[in-house]
Formats: C-alpha cells, structure tokens, sequence
C-alpha cells in the first residue's frame, strides 16, 4: 500500500495528519457558557484559546452570566464573528431533557 504524504513547509505531512488538521474544531459540542471552566471553554469553541477562557470565566465571575450567546461578545477578545462561529454550540443554561 503506497502512502500519501504532501511538503508543507519543508515538512512532510502525512495523509492522516492532514485530516486531522481539517476536522480540528469540527468535533466541537455544546458548552454551557456560565458554568464551564476555562479549559472546556478552551476546547469546545472555535476561536477561544486557553487566555481568552479565563478572560471569559474571569467576566462572568465579576459580571454575573451571560444571558444570550450575543452576550459573550462583552469580552474583550470576543467578537461578534467568535460568537456566530459557535452559536450552534453556545449555551447559556442546561439544555433541555431529551424525550
């Protein structure tokens, strides 16, 4: 079996590794915005590194929650495009009981 591998860079990177790169972020799921901590917020939301969760938790800590999803955006660091990017995936209470 011959195997993929593509330069980039200078590196070569296999077929897999390249996969692994486009779905980064795909497997994102929902997260409770005013009750996760700063490493869930970190990985579950596209555009939040481990600074800007801690920003997020630090705000709601002196804030108090976030209302809506739109709320997110009173972070510094947040924008409205971060907050559309992860709207599917940002909850601002405990989703509903299944049925």
């Amino acid at each position: 079996m011959k195997h993929f591998s593509l330069r980039i860079g200078g590196l070569r990177v296999g077929y897999l590794a390249l996969c692994g790169l486009a779905t980064f972020g795909a497997f994102a799921g929902p997260v409770n915005i005013n009750t996760a901590d700063a490493t869930t917020l970190a990985a579950e939301l596209q555009g939040i590194g481990p600074a800007l969760a801690e920003a997020i938790v630090r705000d709601r800590t002196e804030h108090g929650k976030f209302e809506t999803p739109d709320a997110l955006a009173r972070v510094k660091g947040v924008g409205a495009r971060i907050v559309e990017i992860n709207r599917a995936n940002i909850l601002v209470g405990d989703p509903a009981p299944k049925r």
